[in-house]
């Protein structure tokens, strides 16, 4: 069965391929390329596959390198761990969206049709007034008409600065930071209306929060690795590709011969491989410009969240905007991971500083008698680079690079913010490409 290659894939020839990178995008093109019958070889600069959604090991606990979220719209990533035999129904705990914060308050998306299912969860808000969930249902209708789509040049508050102050600060932006990485003054309009609508309003189950229930490394990475060697597809790690040339209608890398290949590596990585091949796309991917990502993890023995998953509310002295009880995730207990998403001002203060800001945060949100002992810090971990900056207007290079070449990655020009969606969608993309 892991042989049959996708209609839409299969190939005249069969291609010597070689994927550059084993991150998601990565994984996705090799398996999609594998499937549809060619001959494929992934280099890995890093010593596991997994590139930034990927478990590390931290004084005896298994933490993940920032915090996941998947959602049932994710029909691509979903499609690709089953392909190489990973379950979701047991990986991933499926529940309806929530936004809830620790007093109670919130937004919940309950099970059913999409429309009416939001328009619910509005006006059933506690918290809100009329005014705020009459707001809300109007400005969505609006978008609904303008079939979620805006100008290019308008950020998410200009397209929101109408809407009621709660609404923007206890929704909007929220769901814009989680989404998009990128504060809403500064995120693009457009691409959070497409997220709005795909994850929203595509059908039921689509707004569904899907949680790791395992280690990052357990939903893909460690089963493509496994799915890899059944296959055939050969698996480098601390493998950096130093060299990339073009030899007649086929290429070279570092003197191995393929007939094509695909850049499923950083951006910055695939800038440099290609920066005498394809010049234009190489300054384009190197122009990126990155949002950080800071997970600061929190041990407290003995605690747990009212839900595995609570939003908070973030200030200048208060950095996070999520947290995730990692014991109801299948997790070591009393573990908490409180995420900074758009944290480019809090790296610049320093981890540490960040660290204490989170601490402090946590024990003003779940005050003494609250939590049966005080919390402590236990890791920080920052990727810097964890996405690209989703600015309005802004140009994200295309995935065909020159002839059989062809870039993958949650960067490459999409539909999509930096996503695992968006990455395993243009790997699949590259993959199809060589039919």
């Amino acid at each position: 069965m892991d042989r049959v290659a996708h209609p839409l894939a299969r190939p005249l020839t069969a291609l010597r391929v070689a994927v550059v990178g084993a991150g998601w995008a990565g994984i996705a093109a090799a398996v999609h390329a594998r499937r549809a019958g060619h001959e494929v070889e992934v280099f890995e600069m890093a010593p596991q596959p997994g590139g930034r959604a990927r478990t590390v090991q931290v004084g005896g606990h298994a933490l993940d390198n920032g915090q996941h979220i998947l959602i049932g719209a994710y029909t691509a990533t979903l499609e690709l761990m089953r392909l190489v035999g990973a379950d979701p129904m047991t990986l991933l705990r499926r529940l309806p969206l929530a936004l809830q914060y620790p007093d109670g308050q919130g937004l919940t998306l309950r099970p059913g049709a999409p429309l009416p299912a939001f328009v619910r969860a509005v006006l059933g808000r506690s918290g809100w007034g009329w005014g705020e969930g009459l707001g809300l249902l109007a400005a969505a209708t609006r978008w609904a008409a303008m079939r979620f789509r805006c100008a290019e040049d308008l950020s998410v508050a200009q397209l929101c600065h109408r809407l009621p102050t709660k609404v923007r600060q206890q929704l909007i932006e929220p769901l814009c930071v989680a989404a998009l990485n990128t504060p809403a003054v500064q995120a693009s309009g457009a691409v959070f209306l497409r997220v709005l609508r795909d994850a929203l309003f595509s059908g039921p189950g689509s707004s569904d929060l899907l949680l790791p229930g395992a280690p990052l490394s357990a939903l893909l990475p460690q089963p493509a690795s496994a799915w890899f060697e059944r296959q055939g597809v050969g698996l480098n790690t601390t493998a950096r590709v130093r060299s990339l040339q073009r030899e007649g209608t086929a290429w070279r890398l570092d003197g191995l011969g393929f007939d094509a290949v695909v850049l499923a590596c950083s951006a910055a990585e695939a800038a440099r491989l290609s920066a005498t091949l394809a010049p234009d796309w190489s300054h384009q991917a190197a122009a990126l410009r990155y949002e950080p990502i800071v997970t600061v993890y929190l041990q407290c023995a003995g605690a747990r969240l009212a839900l595995p998953m609570l939003a908070l509310h973030a200030d200048d002295t208060a950095p996070a905007q999520f947290v995730f009880d990692l014991g109801a995730l299948g997790g070591a207990a009393g573990v908490f991971a409180f995420v900074v998403s758009g944290a480019r001002d809090w790296v610049e203060r320093g981890l540490q500083v960040t660290a204490c800001a989170t601490l402090a945060q946590a024990q003003a949100t779940f005050p003494a008698g609250t939590w049966p002992v005080v919390p402590s810090v236990l890791h920080v971990t920052a990727e810097r680079r964890a996405t690209f900056r989703c600015a309005p207007g802004m140009r994200r290079p295309a995935q065909a690079i020159a002839p059989r070449l062809w870039a993958a990655g949650d960067y490459v020009a999409g539909p999509y913010p930096a996503t695992l969606e968006g990455a395993v969608r243009s790997g699949r993309g590259a993959a199809f490409a060589l039919a």
